[in-house]
C-alpha cells in the first residue's frame, strides 16, 4: 500500500532528553518553556535554554514544537504576547495551543510558528477538525479517546492540507484527557494547568462516617482494587493500522518522564517505523525494546475500542536498571562513561544505543580519572574509563536486570 511515512515526534523535558530523542531518531521533538505549558514537573526551558534546543535539533534536523498549551487566566494573557515573540524569534516550528485566545495571538505575535492544535481541546469529530484548519491551524493533535475507524473517518472528510497527529505511546488519563478535576480537589495541583499529582493512582479506602480513623479496603480480589486505574498506551505492533488511517504525525507521551525512556522508546518506534513503512519485516529485538523502560502494564488505549477497567496495580513495572551512560568510545571501544547506578567487574551487563542493538558484556575493571583502576563503580554520576568490546555512539547506556527498587 501507498503509506505516507508519518513524522516520529519524541518528548524533550529537558535538554539531556532533547539531545536523547534526536540521537535515538527523532524527526521532531516537543518541548516547553518555564510557562504556559502542560508539564510544570518536566524541567522545561529557560529562554536562554530554549533557543540553543532549538538550534540544536535544527543543527541535528529535527523540528521543534513548544507547548503553549494550558488555558490561561485573564491575569496571565497579558504576558503571553512577549513569550510568543520569544518563540518565534527563537526559531521554534510549532505552537502547541489549546485556548483559541492563545491560538489568535500566536498568529499575530508568532507569525512564522505553525500552530498545532492540543489535545486538551478534545478534537473528536471532522467538524472540529476542519473548523480549527479553517481558522489557520497545520494540525489537530486529535483527542485519545478516539477508535482507528473515527481518525480515518476525520482524515477523509477534512482538507487534505491539515495534518493529523496521535499519540501512539506513553500514560493515558482516567478521565477524557485533561478533563480531570481530581487532584485539585485533593491536592490543589490543577491537571488543567500542567500540574496533576494523578491521584487516580492512588490505592483507596472505605471509610463509615461516624467510624473516623477505621480504614476498609476496597476488595476487587485478593490484589485489592485500583479504582480508576489505566494502563500505558503502546501501538509499536499497529503502526500499519495507524499509517492507514491517514496520520501525519505518532507522538510519545513522556516529558516527565527520564532520558533512558525518550531514548529507548524513540529507538524502538524510530526502527519498527522504518521497516514497516518500508515493507520490511519487524527485526523483534527493536519491538522488545519498550519493555525495557519503566511503564505500566501496555494496552492499545481506544483505538481498537474501549480497554476496559484494569483491575490490578498501578505501579510501575522496572525490570531494567541503567548503570551507566556512554559520553565517548573510540574505534577500539575504549569508552567514558558517567555512573548511574553501581555495578562491579564481573557484573553481565547489556549495551544499547543508537542504531547499537542491544549486547551482552562481561564488564572489565574500571579506571576513574586519575588512572587507578576500580573493581567496582558505586559514585553517582562519576566519570570512569572501561574497554567495551567494540565502539558504540556517545549516549549509548549500559544496563542490567534491576531489584524492584530500581528508577530509571
Amino acid at each position: 500500500m501507498n503509506w505516507k511515512k508519518p513524522e516520529l515526534l519524541s518528548p524533550a523535558g529537558d535538554m539531556e532528553k532533547l539531545k536523547m530523542a534526536v540521537a535515538y531518531g527523532a524527526d521532531a521533538v516537543y518541548l516547553a518553556g518555564t510557562s504556559f505549558g502542560m508539564r510544570s514537573f518536566a524541567g522545561n526551558f529557560t529562554d536562554d535554554e530554549l533557543s540553543a534546543a532549538v538550534r540544536y535539533a535544527h543543527d541535528h534536523g529535527v523540528k521543534t514544537h513548544v507547548t503553549v498549551n494550558t488555558m490561561p487566566r485573564s491575569g496571565e494573557v497579558d504576558a503571553l504576547p512577549a513569550h510568543l515573540e520569544r518563540l518565534d524569534a527563537a526559531g521554534v516550528d510549532a505552537l502547541i495551543i489549546a485556548d483559541l485566545g492563545a491560538f489568535t495571538m500566536a498568529g499575530k505575535y508568532a507569525p512564522h510558528c505553525e500552530r498545532h492544535i492540543s489535545t486538551q481541546q478534545s478534537i473528536a469529530n471532522y467538524a472540529a477538525a476542519q473548523s480549527w484548519f479553517d481558522l489557520g491551524a497545520k494540525r489537530v493533535v486529535l483527542a485519545r479517546e478516539l477508535s482507528l475507524q473515527e481518525v480515518a473517518e476525520i482524515r477523509r472528510r477534512t482538507d487534505p492540507q491539515l495534518e493529523i497527529e496521535v499519540f501512539a505511546h506513553g500514560a493515558m488519563c482516567v478521565s477524557h484527557s485533561g478533563r480531570c478535576l481530581l487532584s485539585n480537589y485533593m491536592t490543589g495541583r490543577d491537571a488543567n494547568r500542567g500540574a496533576c499529582a494523578q491521584p487516580c493512582r492512588y490505592q483507596y479506602a472505605l471509610v463509615e462516617e461516624k467510624r473516623p480513623g477505621e480504614y476498609f479496603p476496597v476488595f476487587e480480589d485478593e490484589t485489592g482494587t485500583y479504582i480508576m486505574n489505566s494502563r500505558d498506551m503502546c501501538m509499536i505492533d499497529h503502526l500499519d493500522d495507524l499509517m492507514e488511517a491517514g496520520v501525519d504525525c505518532l507522538k510519545i507521551e513522556g516529558r516527565a518522564k527520564s532520558a533512558y525512556y525518550a531514548a529507548i522508546v524513540t529507538g524502538a518506534y524510530r526502527h519498527v517505523l522504518d521497516d514497516v513503512a518500508a515493507g520490511r519485516p519487524i527485526d523483534p529485538v527493536w519491538r522488545d525494546e519498550v519493555e525495557h523502560v519503566s511503564h505500566r502494564h501496555y494496552a492499545t488505549g481506544f483505538f481498537y475500542g474501549p480497554p476496559g477497567q484494569y483491575y490490578e496495580n498501578s505501579r510501575y513495572i522496572r525490570d531494567w536498571q541503567i548503570c551507566a551512560v556512554v559520553t565517548d568510545c573510540d574505534e577500539d571501544g575504549n569508552a567514558t562513561l558517567s555512573l548511574r547506578n553501581k555495578f562491579a567487574a564481573g557484573d553481565v551487563l547489556e549495551v544499547v544505543g543508537p542504531d547499537t542493538k542491544p549486547f551482552t558484556i562481561t564488564a572489565e575493571p574500571m579506571v576513574d580519572s586519575e588512572g587507578n583502576e576500580l573493581q567496582e563503580v558505586k559514585t553517582p554520576q562519576m566519570v570512569f574509563r572501561m574497554r567495551l568490546p567494540k565502539a558504540v555512539p556517545p549516549m549509548s547506556f549500559l544496563r542490567r536486570a534491576a531489584d524492584l527498587s530500581a528508577k530509571d
